[in-house]
């Protein structure tokens, strides 16, 4: 007898999953002008209210090459606040059901991280980042990997006696924009080393959509397969042909039950201009700049696709479909969200549609 049941045919696949929202940060990123603080604010404060609990803040490295994230310690400092708190009590949200995360790639954003967490006002979790492709790592952080790892096992001691969870993220697993092809057996080695030195989880990165749905299959069943805890993994993809949504499904069937996205597909490499000057970021790895179809999947797609398959997310659709369509003004153009145009699939229908006559041509044929 054929099994039809998604959930039965592959019973990894969970029924409830997080969907962290990385727009403030990794959206926001590769923005050539600057969004305000209060447009920041605005959006991490209204996403929360939307349902999300994983947030990524800002990132803490030098201000100089990412003048994008130079309002950091001010963005924390609201979100910590007095007042914020009261409105998100107002709301029946405590903090300590939010995870607000800070990008530190380097030592010096993790002793700036502690800082603020000492102060009161830091994040509750940070992230630093290897590529198995030393090429592309070297580009993003200036070390071998060796060095890096020497210093991120220095950090992550540090920031976890600060009481700070530590996220090691795996890049360039399914392929570098440098080099090409990679091996999905070295990513293995390098969440089992960042588990080894600390981290508390793995995201698991797709910077560049270099993923195909069957790899994405492969590589995860795989960490499900090596690593105990499922929870612990996260996925993380950026759509650059139009599959992340197959790259996402994939994950689900392997048994990932914690993604990343943003509103309306944003994001990319940290913008080598901002406003009306170059930053010291360098070339991005694409060749048109103009052109280039850059960003990570849609949470407002991503939603919508869960939701019609019956999964648990947390969210409202409806405010983050509004969320996504004022982000369009507060970046100035159209982005890359199908369901801000065309919703979810209404299960009534639309019979405002229906062509007039046909009851009245069924009684005639006396077919009623």
């Amino acid at each position: 007898m054929s099994q039809h049941d998604f959930f039965q045919m592959f019973p990894k696949m969970s029924r409830e999953v997080i969907v962290g929202d990385i727009t403030v940060r990794d959206g926001f990123q590769h923005e050539e002008k600057f969004i305000s603080t209060d447009a920041k604010f605005y959006y991490l404060e209204q996403l929360i209210l939307a349902g999300a609990r994983h947030l990524e803040v800002t990132n803490l490295g030098n201000p100089k090459l990412m003048p994008q994230f130079k309002d950091a310690e001010e963005l924390f400092t609201r979100l910590r606040s007095e007042d914020f708190k009261k409105r998100l009590a107002k709301a029946k949200i405590t903090e300590d059901q939010l995870c607000l995360t800070a990008i530190t790639i380097r030592e010096k954003a993790v002793d700036r991280a502690i800082e603020l967490k000492k102060s009161g006002r830091g994040p509750d979790r940070i992230l630093m980042m290897v590529s198995t492709d030393e090429e592309h790592h070297y580009a993003n952080s200036g070390t071998t990997l060796k060095q890096y790892w020497e210093e991120a096992e220095r950090s992550i001691k540090k920031a976890r006696d600060a009481g700070l969870e530590v996220c090691g993220t795996v890049s360039t697993i399914w392929g570098s924009p440098i080099i090409g092809a990679t091996k999905l057996e070295d990513a293995l080695d390098f969440s089992q080393r960042w588990l080894d030195i600390g981290a508390t989880s793995i995201e698991h990165a797709d910077h560049d959509g270099s993923a195909s749905a069957n790899d994405v299959f492969k590589y995860f069943s795989m960490v499900m397969d090596r690593f105990s805890n499922p929870k612990q993994h996260i996925a993380h993809f950026h759509e650059t042909k139009r599959v992340g949504s197959a790259a996402v499904l994939s994950a689900l069937m392997a048994g990932v039950s914690h993604f990343e996205a943003c509103l309306g597909g944003l994001g990319g490499m940290p913008a080598n201009f901002v406003d009306d000057c170059p930053c010291g970021i360098g070339d991005y790895y694409f060749e048109d700049e103009d052109a280039a179809y850059v960003g990570l999947i849609c949470l407002e797609d991503t939603l919508v696709q869960l939701d019609e398959m019956g999964i648990q997310h947390g969210y409202s659709i409806d405010k983050v479909l509004k969320l996504g369509k004022q982000l369009e003004k507060t970046v100035g153009r159209r982005l890359r969200s199908e369901a801000v145009i065309n919703g979810r699939t209404k299960k009534e229908g639309h019979p405002q549609f229906a062509r007039p006559g046909l009851i009245d041509l069924k009684k005639k044929l006396k077919e009623l």
